[in-house]
Formats: C-alpha cells, structure tokens, sequence
C-alpha cells in the first residue's frame, strides 16, 4: 500500500498577509509518514462549519475576494478592513490549516496494534487541518465508522452531534429542565430536535421563517417560534411558560434576541414565582452564545431581573470539563446513531479548488439555514 501513496498532496491555508489582505491558498505539502501509534488518512469529505469560516476568512468580507494562482495553484484574496486590522495582527504572516473535521480512508499506519487495527478503515476524526487531501492522526482520535457507512455520512461526526449532546449534558450538570435554541433550522438544529424528543426534553426552537417551522414540525417538534412575526414575544413567553426551558443556547450572538429571551424566560418565570421585589424572580436563567452568525453588538434591554447569567460556551471546554469517560460515551452514542439522529445534510459539495473560488466563498459565507457545504477533497 506504501507504494500507493504521493509524495506531496493539496492542503488549504488561510493566512493574513504583511499588506492587510486575507489569502485562502491551496499549497503542495509532503505527504506525512505515520509516526508508531499514527495513522495516515486519505481524507475524503469535509464539512464547512460557522467555526471554520471564523479562522478561515477572519475579518475579510467575504463579497470581495478575487481570484488569483500563486505556484500553480489557484488562491482568493480580500482586503482586511482596517477597523479589524489589530484583531488579525496577531496571524500575519502565519498560514493557517483549516478544517475542524472530516472522514476518510486510513491508507498507512503505525506500528502499535491500534494504529494497525486501523488499515482499510473509514474513519471521522477533528482537531483541525482536514481540508486536505492527506493527514496524520493519533489512532485513539479516530472514530471507526460503522460498516457501510462513507465518508461523507461520517464527515460530520464530531462537531455538530458533540455539541447538542454537551448541550444536554450543560443542562443536565446546572440543574435545569430545558432548553431554547436559536437558529434552530441548521443541521445541528435539527440534531438537536430529534435527540430531545429521544430522551423527552422539553425544547423551545426558535426560526425565522415559516419554512423553518414547517420543516422542525415535521421532524417532530412541539415548539417552534417564528422570531420574524408580530407575535413573537407572546409566543416564545408561552413556550417557556409551558416547558420550564430557561438554560439558551443562542447561535446568533448579535443583536437583539438573547435580551429577548431572557425578557420571555422571565415573563414565564413570574407566572409561577412572586418577584423579589425590584429584583424579579428567583427562577435563574442562563443563556448561552456558542456561534457568531450576527456580528453586530449583542443587545441587553433590562426587564428580566437580576437572576440572570450571560456567557459562552464552546465544545472543547465542555469535553474538557466532563473527561475521557464521558466523552468516550458520547462519541460512541453518536457512531451508532450516525444514520438517524446525528444525519447531515449537505446542499453542495465542492472540491478543495472550488473552496476558493470566490463566488463560492460569498455563497458558503452566507450562512444560510438549511444551506451546508461539503469538500471533497480528492476531487
């Protein structure tokens, strides 16, 4: 199988570069040998996530890359804004692998029996650096995906189906009954419904369409609020009322909306707790940002009390906190499940060149519910 192998293969860099523009290159890079307890994956699918797009295209717009080749190999390159030119100083110069996460074949291993056990196998994995048609890995970060099941269904294994269950699992370690998730048509969204209703969470989904209601509906959802109605407020208030959700995971981040539910948690707290004075009720309510879709400012409007807290939260931190046991558990739940609960949906695939193209730069920046890209990495 050795012999199979490539001397070099592509890999894409994001880099902020000594003139204050953003470059998203493909490079030729040695191909590298598996060290004893390694694997070397012929990486196959990759999925664009929101946490990509954060390190891939920094604080560049993304309508105004253009086009360009350096070494034979195509690039897109936008100015930095100068108002954001001290946030990325930090990167200049520096080129960034991107990737949180992918699939693909193990081609080469190691000489430790569990590198071996590895060879001919597909397997999910994350850690960075999977927009690339070659990669190392340790062996024990592997997740083997079940028989018959491709790369592409695997692709999407860690970051997604992690994070809703690190979701529970946050409710379940601070005492609270439910939850409310916004941007709750994404495919994590849709993870999220169907896990829920799996162990009889009480969940509140907030949309801004009524596609989107329609759509989370039909995956079997029994609360889902349109926040671009007239009767929103009211709604989401009854909604909290109704299923005690007062922990937020809020996917927007800016604007207006984590101050809206928190208003509505505490409106639908008051109707069982008196208020404590000036202070409102003693019902905690918690929300917390774990994505960037808005940029803009996030925007509190005091009318919730004072038994409040706002923060964020990540993955890596919540794995971290709950240790190797659990997180062996949860990895293992989402590798029997990959064909039910934890399934993505991609609207496109494309491959590593057409990752910088910059129409599909401004398309896949967008963000748009129920709009996923995958890489293909191989072509």
């Amino acid at each position: 199988m050795a012999n199979t192998i490539p001397e070099t293969g592509l890999q894409l860099f994001s880099t902020v570069t000594d003139d204050g523009h953003l470059e998203l290159a493909l490079k030729q890079v040695p191909v590298p040998a598996p060290g004893e307890d390694e694997v070397l994956i012929r990486m196959e699918a990759a999925p664009i996530n929101p946490s990509d797009l954060a390190v891939m295209l920094s604080a560049a717009d993304s309508d105004s890359f253009t086009a360009g080749e350096a070494d034979g190999q195509p690039l897109a390159r936008a100015a930095i804004p100068e108002a954001a030119a001290r946030f990325t100083a930090p990167r200049k110069g520096m080129p960034i692998p991107i990737g949180n996460e992918g699939a693909g074949t193990v081609i080469a291993a190691g000489g430790s029996d569990a590198a071996q056990a590895l060879l001919g196998k597909t397997v999910a994995l994350a850690g960075g650096a999977s927009y690339a048609q070659y990669k190392v890995a340790k062996a024990r970060d592997c997740l083997v995906l079940p028989d018959g099941t491709g790369a592409e269904a695997g692709a999407s294994s860690f970051v997604n189906p992690l994070t809703t269950l690190g979701m529970i699992g946050t409710m379940r370690l601070e005492g609270f009954e439910g939850l409310v998730h916004t941007a709750a048509a994404s495919n994590l969204g849709q993870m999220l419904v169907k896990l829920c209703a799996a162990e009889g969470i009480p969940l509140v989904n907030i949309v801004r369409s009524e596609e989107q209601v329609a759509l989370l509906k039909r995956l079997g959802a029994t609360h889902v609020v349109n926040s671009s109605t007239d009767g929103f407020m009211p709604a989401l208030i009854d909604a909290t009322a109704e299923t005690k959700a007062f922990l937020a995971f809020d996917a927007i981040g800016g604007g207006r909306l984590a101050g809206q539910i928190l208003t509505a948690m505490e409106q639908a707290a008051l109707r069982t707790l008196p208020a404590n004075g000036p202070y409102g009720s003693t019902q905690m309510k918690q929300i917390y940002i774990y994505g960037g879709l808005s940029p803009a400012p996030t925007e509190l409007t005091r009318g919730f009390g004072m038994k409040w807290g706002l923060g964020g939260w990540l993955l890596t931190p919540y794995l971290q906190r709950v240790g190797a046991e659990e997180v062996a558990k949860m990895r293992a739940r989402v590798a029997r499940d990959l064909g039910t609960t934890f399934a993505s949906k991609y609207t496109r695939r494309i491959t590593l060149a057409e990752a910088v193209d910059p129409a599909n730069i401004a398309a896949y920046n967008r963000k748009s519910t129920g709009e996923k890209y995958l890489i293909l990495p191989q072509g």
